[in-house]
C-alpha cells in the first residue's frame, strides 16, 4: 500500500515516513508544495495524509480538489488544528477521517488501516481491474493512466461482462444473451460494431489488443 504525506514539516513527515514504513507501508514526501495535486496524481496512491496548514494552498482546498479527482481515494487530515468545526469541515469536503496533533501512533495506524480496508471493501465490487484497466461500475466508465473513457450503455453491459471473466473466452451467443437480460437488444452484426467501437477508444488511449478474438470461439480480455 502506497501512502503519500502532505506535510510542510519536515521533521513531523520524516517521523511519519519511518512508523509507516517499519509497518509495512510504501511512503512518499511531498516536498515541493507548487503542484502538489499533479503530483499525487503522478503518484497515485492509495491513501494521502494531508495537513491543513500549507504553503501555496490549504488542505481544505487541496481536500476538494482531490475529492473531485477521485470519489475513492481515501484521503485522512493530519493537523495540530483541533477545533471541532475545522473537523466537521474536513469531513464535510470528503474527508475519510481527521487525527489531530500530537497522535497516538498505535491508534493512527489503526485508524489507517481501518480507513483502507473500508476503502477495499467499498470498491471491491465498484471497480473491477484487468491488465491495468479499470471499469468503474458506479460511473460506467474505464480509466487507464489517470484518464476516462465514457461508455455508451451497451459498450458498459458488455465490458462488464468481460471484465467480470477475465482469461476466459467468452462467447458471441452468451454476451448477446447477457444484453438482451438487461433489455439492451442486439443482433451479431450490432456486437461486432460495438465491440469495434470500444477497441477504437481503447487505441485512442494507447490500449492495444485488449479484446482478444477467438475465431470461431468468441472474445476474451
Amino acid at each position: 500500500m502506497k501512502i503519500v504525506v502532505v506535510e510542510d514539516d519536515l521533521t513531523v513527515a520524516e517521523e511519519l515516513e519511518v512508523i509507516l514504513e517499519s509497518n509495512g507501508y510504501e511512503v512518499q514526501l511531498i516536498k515541493d508544495f507548487t503542484n502538489v495535486l499533479m503530483d499525487i496524481k503522478t503518484i497515485e496512491p492509495d491513501l494521502v495524509l494531508l495537513d491543513i496548514n500549507l504553503p501555496h494552498q490549504n488542505g481544505f482546498e487541496l481536500c476538494k480538489q482531490l475529492r473531485i479527482y477521485s470519489k475513492d481515494l481515501p484521503i485522512i487530515m493530519v493537523t495540530s488544528r483541533d477545533c471541532d468545526m475545522d473537523e466537521l469541515k474536513g469531513i464535510v469536503i470528503g474527508a475519510d477521517d481527521y487525527i489531530t496533533k500530537p497522535y497516538n501512533i498505535p491508534v493512527l495506524l489503526a485508524r489507517i488501516g481501518l480507513v483502507l480496508r473500508k476503502s477495499k471493501s467499498d470498491q471491491s465490487n465498484t471497480r473491477l481491474e484487468v491488465k491495468g484497466v479499470v471499469l468503474n461500475v458506479d460511473k460506467a466508465i474505464l480509466e487507464y493512466n489517470g484518464n476516462k473513457i465514457d461508455l455508451t450503455k451497451t459498450e458498459f453491459r458488455i465490458l462488464n461482462y468481460l471484465f467480470k471473466r477475465p482469461g476466459k473466452i467468452i462467447s458471441r451467443a452468451d454476451l448477446i444473451d447477457n444484453l438482451w437480460d438487461y433489455q439492451v437488444y442486439v443482433d451479431d452484426n450490432a456486437l461486432s460494431i460495438h465491440i469495434n467501437r470500444i477497441r477504437k477508444k481503447l487505441k485512442d488511449e494507447g490500449i492495444e489488443n485488449f479484446i482478444i478474438t477467438k475465431h470461431g470461439q468468441g472474445y476474451m480480455i
